[in-house]
């Protein structure tokens, strides 16, 4: 079996550009942003390499973008010989990562993530959600954190993100996140900062959200999965399409554990990651999780072409 799982980053891995050398330079690229341009009612290569950054910040439209770099990356490795045994996504990469396990398709992906997208910005009203990043502290201390605010009526804060080893994301009330962050600094942590996003993911205050993306997954095929899929919510291998279907509605609002999902990977014999889509965050959280992992890029056409290229036996090593 191949020792490689293909993983997607979530959202804030955007930038204006990307994508744009892979349109360029391979024709599985070019189907893939008009096959999501298509199915998610907007010019997404456009938006993707022109903007306006403003607009690519809006989550509707940030999940669909995202989504369809991830799967370029995917499609034109995967014509290339890219064969994995497994595959994840953190947040929204699960939808990327269910794309190459053939559980969804592309076009369904895509309409289904700026759906996912709106249902998630509209669940709490701007200005009283938030998330803020805690570093340095053990998960156990930052979940006492969140009882301790919890239970002295400061309002909802919970572990929305496990990213890697002392890197923990709480999403929550505004009053209750800052509560969180003073508790944490006075707990020693490295770094405790509010996190510039527009809503709190992966809370329960995403319970409307994932009631009213229950509805849309409904109507939406699933397949049984080609190959595994680690699941955000249980950081458990998952291929019955049922599960699949139940557990994306739990994502909306239930911690994502990439951090446990990555271990479980490594017991299934997984020795490399390649991340697909823009930046390094996943690669990154990889090297911190276990140094002996080997973790790669493959979000640009140089990345791409740099790892068909290694000489260690290349993509089915």
């Amino acid at each position: 079996m191949s020792g490689t799982a293909v993983v997607f980053p979530g959202q804030g891995a955007q930038y204006v550009g990307m994508g744009k050398d892979l349109y360029e330079q391979f024709p599985e690229a070019r189907e893939v942003f008009a096959e999501a341009s298509a199915a998610a009612g907007f010019d997404v290569a456009r938006l993707c390499f022109e903007g306006p950054e403003d607009q690519l910040q809006l989550t509707e439209f940030q999940q669909p973008a995202l989504l369809a770099v991830g799967v370029a990356c995917w499609r034109v490795l995967a014509a290339r010989g890219l064969e994995p045994a497994m595959a994840a996504g953190l947040s929204l990469g699960e939808y990327g990562a269910l794309v190459v396990a053939g559980v969804l398709e592309l076009a369904d992906a895509a309409r289904v993530v700026r759906l996912r997208g709106k249902f998630m910005q509209e669940a709490v009203p701007p200005g009283e959600g938030a998330m803020a990043a805690l570093l340095g502290l053990e998960a156990g201390t930052v979940e006492d954190i969140c009882r301790q605010v919890m239970d002295a009526g400061a309002g909802v804060v919970e572990p929305a993100n496990y990213n890697c080893p002392g890197q923990i994301v709480v999403a929550g009330q505004r009053a209750a996140v800052e509560a969180a962050l003073e508790r944490a600094r006075a707990a020693g942590a490295r770094r405790a900062v509010l996190l510039p996003v527009s809503a709190p993911f992966h809370c329960r205050l995403m319970e409307p959200a994932a009631r009213r993306l229950a509805g849309v997954l409904a109507e939406v095929p699933f397949r049984p999965a080609r190959i595994p899929v680690v699941a955000n919510v249980t950081a458990e291998p998952v291929t019955d399409p049922e599960r699949i279907r139940e557990l994306l509605v739990q994502q909306v609002y239930h911690p994502v554990r990439w951090e446990q999902s990555v271990r479980r990977m490594q017991r299934e014999g997984i020795t490399r990651l390649v991340e697909m889509g823009p930046g390094k965050t996943l690669t990154g959280f990889a090297r911190r999780i276990d140094k002996h992992l080997d973790a790669v890029a493959a979000g640009t056409a140089e990345e791409i072409l740099a790892l068909v290229a290694r000489p260690e036996g290349g993509l089915l090593a």
